[in-house]
């Protein structure tokens, strides 16, 4: 599967599940809104920090969304590949192999 097809069917996945418990998808919603938008970091540092979780946690869904997020916000390959060598130095060999699906993931979004 493309990660273009994993965040499709991410989407897919999350508005069902936001139609079944709307509440907690807003209040969860106004969470990443308040944090992404205050605080003295910018939002890309934010998302490269997501991005390192994401990686840490093997959430490939996570993942294509903060990839995604970073493409947009004009992320470089050599920012992505610091981030994804802080995240392997923190979690050794597993974070190593999500690393490798980042970068994958990466460089499929930001080619188009």
């Amino acid at each position: 599967m493309s990660w273009t097809d994993k965040l499709a069917e991410t989407r897919t996945q999350l508005q069902a599940l936001n139609t079944t418990i709307p509440e907690t998808n807003r209040a969860f919603g106004a969470l990443c809104q308040t944090v992404k938008e205050t605080g003295p970091l910018d939002f890309k540092t934010k998302e490269f920090i997501a991005l390192g979780i994401a990686v840490a946690m093997r959430c490939d869904a996570c993942i294509a969304l903060h990839c995604e997020a970073l493409v947009r916000v004009g992320a470089t390959r050599a920012e992505v590949g610091d981030v994804l060598a802080m995240t392997i130095q923190m979690g050794g060999g597993p974070s190593k192999m999500y690393a490798a699906k980042a970068l994958d993931c990466f460089a499929e979004l930001s080619a188009g």
